[in-house]
């Protein structure tokens, strides 16, 4: 999923220096931005106050959203680099295309993972027809430098591993949770789960003291280590948990993410991901020429042009505004 702003901003993220080494409890409030025509998300990273939770550096939560009568999501051609894309769903399904030549329709709780490396493009799109409710989460993983420039390919992994226990069913989307071990490729350390609490649940999941994690509220009514986390919403965690309680009123849908430390700091502007402003430079010169980030066969549309960059330098600083 791209990010639509036209008046883009620059984020600067990375760098263990402003990473909370001990539990906190940080609550973060979603911006809502229009995505393509008619849908509209939720996004918690990057946020004002935290820039990334292990390597993980961009959440958006869209939905539920009724789009019986609507062409729901329809985001055209677009690049990115320097990271994965995660599209996870609940309700309603969406089509990938992308410049490698890939074609997949992804449906609820199945893995949509893109490793974009040094340059693809691709375009997301409700199905016609499609499903009356869309609901969901686009996540993207930044790429550590040693891999930044691999070769960019898709996954699509329609059956995961699920870690269950009384009250609660955790499907692995990426990384590792209870002795289980998601088939997506990673290039860090690092978790995801989609957790589902029936109601009156109370349990204790189980942690890496060294990840730093936080979890998104999908749906539902549910308390995160004592505090309420409503739809929409993320509770920032920080480091040193060995466990995690949490407790459901009504039957709910977690995502727990996590992960070591992102070392590294970044320039993330618009899609991309880069070290320097000479390669945002170049990679915005490359996408509005057409070169580099290959071409999207398919889709009825034109691919988005990039946003103009801004009149100041870029540079990569720390993790949190």
């Amino acid at each position: 999923m791209s990010n639509l702003d036209r008046e883009a901003v620059p984020a600067v993220c990375g760098g263990r220096g402003f990473v909370v080494a001990e539990p906190v409890r940080e609550l973060l409030s979603p911006r809502r931005v229009k995505l393509g025509e008619s849908t509209e998300v939720r996004r918690l990273l990057p946020n004002l106050g935290r820039r990334m939770v292990g390597a993980w550096c961009f959440v958006d939560h869209y939905g539920p959203d009724d789009i019986a009568d609507e062409s729901g999501m329809q985001v055209p051609p677009h690049p990115h680099m320097g990271l994965q894309t995660v599209s996870w769903l609940h309700e309603g399904e969406v089509l990938h295309r992308d410049s490698t030549g890939s074609l997949q329709t992804i449906r609820p709780r199945e893995l949509g993972l893109m490793t974009s490396g040094r340059a693809i493009s691709h375009s997301e799109e409700s199905p016609r027809p499609h499903a009356r409710f869309l609901h969901g989460a686009q996540l993207w993983v930044a790429l550590p430098d040693s891999h930044r420039h691999t070769d960019p390919h898709f996954e699509h992994h329609g059956e995961l591993p699920i870690v269950t226990a009384p009250g609660v069913r955790a499907t692995l989307i990426l990384g590792g949770l209870d002795g289980a071990t998601s088939p997506g490729t990673t290039y860090t350390p690092i978790v995801g789960a989609d957790l589902a609490l029936t109601r009156g649940a109370d349990v204790r999941l189980p942690l890496e003291p060294d990840f730093e994690y936080a979890v998104l509220s999908m749906s539902g009514e549910a308390h995160v280590d004592g505090v309420p986390v409503l739809p929409g919403s993320m509770l920032y965690l920080g480091c040193g948990r060995t466990e995690l309680p949490l407790r459901a009123e009504s039957d709910a849908g977690l995502m727990l993410l996590g992960g070591e430390p992102f070392e590294e700091e970044l320039i993330m502007f618009w899609n991309w991901i880069g070290r320097s402003q000479e390669e945002i430079v170049q990679a915005r010169q490359d996408w509005m020429e057409g070169s580099r980030f290959g071409e999207v066969k398919g889709y009825d549309g034109d691919p988005l042009p990039a946003p103009e960059l801004p009149g100041v330098a870029l540079k990569p600083r720390g993790r949190v505004r």
